[in-house]
């Protein structure tokens, strides 16, 4: 078997958790793809102390890798998506194999750099763009193959994920919880992609694309952030047995699909419910299997190094015998992808939580009742709880059973105008994770 030649664009966190994998597991890299994989360029605009190139050539500009005839396949670890969508581009166009941990750059450009590849017969693989080392792109697109995947969700950033746990297990204000998460590494700076949700945006649409054989459509996700919970809230929903997740839901429905990212109640017992700290985890539903759980580490250099290089082997057994490669990135060909909608959340049907301040004195809790029945919601659990020493509000929480989002959102505003509920309503869907 002819060995196959790598080059890695970018030594940052996974790109230096890259070059130990091949270097450290070269041996067992080896027999599983019935070939030497050589590590022979480096393209990094600085040095990483941690990696000692030894012999091989490195690149201050990265883009000579793309240019480098040596080269088979071409990993991409610089992020952005400006550069890195160049990069993949010309490497594609020069005829060479793309292996990226690059969400954001699939999410958003995906749907182009995959055809650009195909014209190109070459491909683009992108296991460790979602979860991390959790092997679910190859579960989506391989394992449940035979399967139609009715529903899929996940808890798909660490980041808010450890900072859900903190708040949840010591009790923890939202900004406390996250200024540790940013002292531990876990958080950036500017902790916006992983707290509004936009990192799992783009790891839910990668899997839905896959999942249901439809175009990636990024634009098209309902997203939500954590920073508005608190520990009130945490508290309340494990009282009525749920714990508070940020969850990644896709569901094919017979309207579409639904494409959304927000913090969710889910009971306590499931499995899901007691994901904690950085760890993921994603819960597909498929129709001849039934439910399966795919958990591990999402982040981190050698988990994710671990699915880069799982993408370099089975690109690399190719290779070795000059075959094209047979797996399609989406898991089917161009002409069976599916022009399938996306339902607004508007037209979303969940069940709810939401926690109200209201006055403690007689008709309010009538007037809040009739509010609930005018917009044909039904209460599943309501606890009204004692006012504290002095006060004339007390917390009402409400538990509804499954309705509209559009019709939830009419009965929210007719209860803020109400004279007994003061302040904004906190509201919070329910999934219950059983269909």
């Amino acid at each position: 078997m002819k060995p196959v030649n790598v080059g890695i664009c970018g030594l940052g966190t996974v790109g230096s958790g890259t070059f130990k994998v091949l270097r450290d597991n070269a041996d067992i890299i080896e027999a599983r793809a019935q070939s030497a994989v050589n590590l022979v360029h480096i393209g990094s605009r600085r040095d990483n102390p941690g990696c000692d190139p030894g012999g091989i050539r490195v690149s201050r500009d990265i883009f000579e890798v793309a240019r480098d005839p040596e080269v088979d396949i071409l990993i991409e670890l610089i992020g952005g998506t400006t550069d890195a969508k160049h990069l993949v581009e010309a490497a594609l166009r020069s005829g060479k194999h793309v292996v990226t941990a690059n969400k954001a750059l699939i999410a958003e450009y995906g749907n182009e750099l995959i055809a650009l590849a195909a014209q190109h017969n070459v491909t683009v693989r992108f296991e460790a763009a979602v979860a991390g080392g959790i092997p679910i792109i190859k579960a989506l697109r391989e394992g449940l193959a035979g399967n139609r995947i009715q529903w899929l969700v996940g808890i798909i950033n660490g980041t808010g994920n450890f900072i859900l746990t903190e708040m949840s297990e010591k009790g923890k204000q939202f900004s406390v919880a996250l200024a540790e998460a940013q002292a531990l590494g876990y958080a950036e700076a500017d902790p916006t992609f992983d707290v509004e949700g936009i990192d799992a945006a783009h790891k839910l649409v990668i899997m839905a694309s896959i999942a249901f054989g439809m175009p990636l459509q990024f634009s098209q996700v309902y997203t939500e952030g954590i920073s508005r919970i608190t520990p009130q809230d945490i508290d309340y929903a494990r009282e009525l047995g749920y714990q508070i997740k940020h969850l990644g839901v896709a569901k094919q429905t017979d309207g579409g699909v639904e494409l959304r990212v927000h913090p969710t109640l889910i009971p306590q017992q499931r499995l899901l419910a007691n994901v904690c700290g950085v760890m993921n985890a994603v819960l597909v539903e498929g129709s001849a299997v039934g439910p399966t759980l795919y958990y591990g580490a999402g982040a981190g250099a050698e988990a994710t190094a671990s699915a880069v290089v799982a993408d370099i082997v089975d690109l690399a057994r190719d290779l070795a015998v000059d075959q094209i490669p047979q797996v399609l990135p989406l898991g089917v060909g161009a002409d069976a992808i599916k022009e399938l909608p996306v339902i607004a959340i508007e037209n979303v049907r969940n069940p709810w939580y939401l926690r109200m301040e209201a006055e403690d004195r007689p008709g309010v809790m009538s007037q809040v009742a009739s509010v609930f029945s005018d917009n044909e919601i039904s209460i599943e659990a309501l606890i009204q709880k004692a006012p504290a020493q002095d006060e004339t509000r007390v917390p009402v929480i409400v538990l509804t059973n499954a309705t509209q989002e559009c019709n939830l959102q009419k009965a929210l505003r007719s209860l803020e105008a109400l004279d007994g509920v003061t302040g904004e309503i906190a509201g919070i869907r329910v999934e219950t994770l059983d269909g």
